[in-house]
């Protein structure tokens, strides 16, 4: 995919870019997950290109983002700052930011840090970065799901060191062991691919590494096992009173079993303005017909408003 432009931060390094849209029609932001994930041009495929200026971008580390991979100044604070740095750029005063996964974590600490900056929010998937949500995920949980994927996921680390995988992987991740690194990336990342879908991807294990494994799986180890960079392990829910009031939509998969649907319920209950939307028969991915849907829908309604 080609970047449109690159745009150097303080600490040098440089964002990869794309804008899709009309400019001269209101603004919205795109988050994609991981951390580590990337844009693809499936990630305008929510919006009405005639209606909206879409601006999106590979988070540090991660697609065309230079360095590649990189752990240094790479937290929620530094991507919270970098959108801000994207909003000057552009010369945006307000917009609307639409984040999935751990887009949707990083959306709401945007917001919650630039709250007058932002007029709507639109999120699916919601993750909260609590060290319930990652344990569900990497360690118990999720794993009662799919057992035979999580024992691939586990095969890898000693078992004495089993009882906290994600840090185990971290100490992977950190080590000077590149064919380790490799091995780990792929393991990490086959699991996190398996429990994505509704009806799951069975043969991801088959497949070669590619770059966008090993951002996912270093990136995503490297936040959780610093607890999301946060003092408080329920950050986002105790600092809610900033957004109380701001538009917000939320969008999440009955089955998700990557990120659970109670996450979505507590936010929304903390939310004076906000709408929970589940999608029957839908997992995490956004590209599964109930939730693409609804996302499409719910940009169309914020036409009307604009």
């Amino acid at each position: 995919m080609n970047v449109d432009t690159y745009l150097k931060t303080e600490d040098g390094q440089e964002l990869a870019i794309y804008t899709r849209g009309n400019p001269d029609k209101p603004a919205v932001i795109f988050l994609h997950g991981g951390p580590g994930g990337q844009i693809s041009e499936k990630s305008f495929d929510f919006f009405n290109l005639n209606e909206w200026y879409v601006i999106a971008f590979d988070q540090r580390g991660c697609g065309g983002s230079k360095p590649f991979a990189t752990l240094i100044n790479n937290t929620p604070q530094f991507g919270v700052e970098d959108i801000n740095l994207i909003r000057k750029h552009f010369n945006i005063e307000t917009w609307t930011v639409f984040g999935g996964s751990y887009g949707s974590t990083l959306a709401l600490a945007y917001a919650i840090q630039y709250p007058q900056h932002v007029d709507n929010l639109v999120l699916r998937g919601i993750f909260l970065g609590r060290e319930e949500d990652v344990r569900w995920l990497y360690q118990e949980g999720a794993s009662y799901f799919y057992p035979q994927e999580h024992e691939r996921f586990k095969a890898i680390i000693k078992e004495d060191k089993r009882n906290d995988l994600v840090q185990a992987y971290y100490e992977i991740f950190t080590s000077d062991n590149d064919s380790r690194k490799r091995e780990a990336a792929k393991a990490w990342a086959d699991w996190e691919g398996s429990v994505v879908l509704l009806v799951p991807n069975t043969t991801l294990h088959e497949n070669e590494l590619t770059d966008a494994d090993i951002s996912i799986a270093t990136l995503e180890c490297h936040f959780f096992a610093n607890k999301m960079f946060w003092n408080d392990d329920n950050y986002l829910l105790n600092n809610i009173q900033a957004i109380q009031d701001i538009p917000t939509t939320i969008v999440h998969g009955r089955y998700d079993v990557d990120c659970r649907l109670s996450a979505a319920h507590a936010l929304h209950k903390q939310l004076n303005n906000s709408k929970l939307i589940i999608s029957e028969s839908s997992g995490h991915s956004p590209y599964e017909p109930a939730s693409f849907e609804a996302l499409q829908s719910t940009m169309r309604e914020l036409e009307n408003y604009k």
